[in-house]
């Protein structure tokens, strides 16, 4: 058994091996540094859920990845997020939807799952109930960024959508972030943010905020964190899918997370990351690639894109 482990990821989708090297560069600097910190957390004794919700805020407030600072804009040119946590010692959770002026989503998810008799708020009312707890505010106007803003314009002008992980018309793939690990006292959580889908209408939510398809953990098996196509994320019901393979079908992780990838979920869909209660980690995908990495404490340490 691993003392610690940790698995991170940045997106899934349509991302082309032909990407400018100083582009793929950037993306794996980024994923390196954000995986070191996670690392270096569990390797101190910091807790599985303390160090999700850290992680999943480094993700957030880097411009480079669909969560927080450069989400992508809804139809209405605004930035609308997403984000669960999920501690798997006892499948504490909570996750909030359609929130515009909240920095760090992911952190008050958490204040929802450990402050509310609920699990997951929307909109206005997560925002006032982020008032009476603190949380940071910011202007919607902080999380723009050109290239969201660009691909926006131009799919407006198509009246079309696109989602978070597919190859974009400004030329970079990005997609929903997450984090998965096991602590050092042998618990488990996940963590999962989101922007959601380039001019979406009507209030759509993806699979991010919905337990036991964006997001699931349980020490008895595992935490994951999806990322891709939500709507074929929720109706495979992924995250709580892989559990229930391990779980029922007595499968590894290895092999649950592969049989879900492979056989159930619709192809070039996206990818998920997982981590058991061994420490074992899996990040498959079936999409072409997935900005991801992962470390534990017997000396695993990669970041990467494509296989």
């Amino acid at each position: 058994m691993k003392k610690f482990s940790i698995a991170i990821h940045g997106g899934a989708g349509a991302i082309p091996k032909t990407v400018p090297e100083k582009d793929k560069l950037i993306y794996l600097n980024a994923l390196d540094g954000i995986l070191r910190y996670g690392h270096d957390l569990l390797a101190s004794g910091r807790a599985a859920l303390d160090t999700v919700e850290l992680v999943v805020n480094e993700f957030e407030n880097s411009p480079l990845f669909n969560a927080g600072k450069g989400a992508v804009f809804n139809s209405e040119g605004k930035n609308e997020l997403d984000a669960a946590v999920m501690d798997g010692r006892d499948r504490s959770c909570g996750a909030v939807t359609c929130v515009t002026r909240i920095k760090n989503p992911v952190s008050l998810a958490r204040i929802v799952m450990e402050n509310s008799s609920h699990i997951l708020l929307c909109g206005k009312g997560a925002e006032e109930f982020a008032k009476e707890h603190g949380i940071k505010f910011v202007r919607n106007s902080y999380f723009f960024t050109q290239k969201r803003y660009d691909q926006w314009l131009k799919l407006k002008e198509r009246n079309t959508t696109a989602l978070d992980h597919s190859s974009d018309l400004t030329g970079s793939a990005k997609g929903t972030v997450g984090c998965v690990a096991k602590d050092r006292f042998g618990n488990i959580a996940a963590a999962t943010s989101t922007g959601g889908m380039t001019n979406k209408n009507y209030g759509r939510i993806g699979d991010t905020p919905l337990i036991g398809a964006g997001t699931f953990a349980d020490n008895a098996t595992c935490a994951v964190s999806c990322t891709g196509t939500g709507e074929e994320f929720i109706r495979t019901v992924a995250a709580y899918e892989i559990h229930a393979l391990m779980k029922y079908a007595k499968l590894s992780l290895d092999r649950a997370c592969e049989k879900f990838v492979r056989e159930i979920l619709k192809p070039d869909t996206g990818g998920l990351i997982a981590v058991d209660s061994e420490g074992n980690t899996s990040c498959p995908y079936n999409s072409k690639g997935m900005y991801r990495g992962s470390a534990d404490s017997d000396g695993l340490f990669e970041v990467k894109i494509w296989e």
